[in-house]
């Protein structure tokens, strides 16, 4: 695959979270993460991608959202649904959590799209920035990370938990997850598709808080 794809959405990406900060409504946390982002992205060299992790990886998930036009979108982010939308079998998804016994399917109906990061076309040690798509219907369990978190609702409103508080997020919200707060995401009746981006230490990878299932991407 020619890195057009990745590269048309990290484009993307990084001109929603820099025209977010412009802007100046954003809260004082979201911003000043928004900025260390945007810093942190300009160190990737994007001139040199691992061939290895951009082969295309077709997921179930996708042919979802492809069939899913976004509802009540605000306008930038159905504009950035719809520049991705014809990339998104390009990008290189993958579900890497080890199988759970009480959702055994989850594999089938959720996946992610890391394009800068240690496990990436584009390598950083740094800063994380990557896709999440979630079938109708599906609870991403609780886990948690030492890397902080920043997430951007693309497309679908889903209902999403941290510290035992949950909120449901339209298209365009913003969330931020310190390090190491325990989070979950759980989808209604159409599919999820946000954007992330990790930073700190963002080489230790997710766990599940239930212990007996640990992911190993």
């Amino acid at each position: 695959m020619p890195p057009l794809a990745v590269l048309t959405a990290i484009d993307a990406l990084r001109a929603h979270f820099a025209a977010r900060l412009a802007a100046s409504r954003e809260p004082s946390a979201i911003a000043a993460e928004l900025q260390n982002i945007l810093s942190l992205l300009d160190t990737v060299d994007l001139g040199h991608a691992d061939e290895k992790y951009l082969r295309p990886s077709a997921h179930p998930v996708i042919r979802q959202l492809q069939q899913t036009p976004p509802r009540n979108s605000e306008d930038s982010t159905a504009a950035i649904f719809r520049a991705f939308l014809p990339q998104l079998d390009a990008l290189p998804w993958r579900y890497s959590y080890a199988p759970r016994p009480d959702a055994p399917d989850i594999g089938e109906r959720m996946a992610w799209a890391e394009l800068i990061g240690p496990i990436a076309p584009f390598k950083s040690a740094k800063v994380c920035l990557g896709l999440t798509a979630i079938g109708p219907r599906l609870l991403y369990p609780r886990h948690r990370h030492p890397a902080v978190e920043t997430y951007l609702v693309v497309s679908g409103t889903a209902a999403w938990t941290a510290e035992n508080t949950t909120r449901r997020h339209p298209p365009g919200t913003l969330i931020l997850h310190p390090a190491n707060i325990v989070h979950a995401m759980e989808t209604g009746g159409e599919p999820l598709l946000a954007a992330y981006a990790w930073t700190g230490d963002v080489e230790t990878l997710s766990a599940y808080e239930d212990v007996c299932f640990n992911p190993r991407p």
